[in-house]
């Protein structure tokens, strides 16, 4: 984790680790953690009761099905993009191809929120991991290649 005084390559970070759904924590914000993840596949339904969900998409496409009042709608997100999902609101993140993420969320947020369906072995249900950012190199992992 950047100690704030120094800086953190984010593609350093993601090549530091392999495991999907399982997020890092890259640094600090008052009392927010700044988390990357490799996703792939589909995560689990869940809600924040508590607290919105923050998402930018560094690489690849998230996809982002929600459960509304007015029914139930998937947002796309490619390369770039950045959604909230509103505290209260039932979502479940997927990645058919693949993604790299980058979430803003409350120190001690789950990844699976307060309300989930049960949980599959590939989901990692964590408050975020340490950042191990000096296992390997930055060009170890790339969803896309560079243009």
């Amino acid at each position: 984790m950047s100690n704030g005084n120094d800086p953190l390559a984010l593609e350093q970070a993601l090549a530091s680790f392999d495991a999907l759904w399982s997020p890092r924590i890259v640094t600090r914000v008052n009392d927010y953690d700044v988390r990357v993840a490799k996703v792939a596949g589909e995560h689990v339904w869940h809600a924040h009761d508590d607290t919105d969900e923050f998402f930018l998409v560094l690489d690849g496409e998230l996809h982002l099905a929600l459960r509304e009042p007015a029914g139930e709608r998937t947002v796309r997100l490619p390369r770039g993009s950045v959604f909230t999902v509103p505290r209260g609101t039932e979502h479940k993140p997927y990645a058919p191809a693949g993604a790299a993420i980058l979430m803003f969320e409350p120190t001690g947020t789950s990844t699976v929120g307060d309300r989930h369906d049960e949980l599959p072995d590939h989901v990692d249900a964590t408050t975020g991991h340490a950042l191990d950012a000096g296992r390997r190199t930055p060009d170890v992992w790339r969803l896309t290649p560079d243009a």
